[in-house]
């Protein structure tokens, strides 16, 4: 259950990333709640790397905020499991 969740909110940050990098229409409701549901969810990873381009450091935060999120839930799955 862990592990879906973490997969989850990993899979919403990198849809922000791509919604972003192409330029998605943020009126779009489906747009929207993924740009919140990641900023919501990014906790302080979001300003980790702050390169010049604001899109290589949104690819760059945001991904690193997924991989936590995806080795986070599969470690506290298996302390669990035990």
């Amino acid at each position: 259950m862990i592990q879906v969740f973490t997969a989850l909110i990993a899979l919403v940050f990198v849809l922000h990333i791509i919604f972003s990098v192409v330029g998605a229409n943020q009126d779009n409701d489906f747009v929207a709640f993924t740009y919140g549901t990641a900023k919501f969810f990014v906790f302080g990873l979001g300003d980790v790397f702050t390169p010049d381009d604001a899109t290589i450091g949104l690819i760059l935060n945001y991904g690193l905020a997924a991989l936590i999120y995806l080795f986070a839930g599969r470690i506290i799955a298996r302390a669990l499991k035990r």
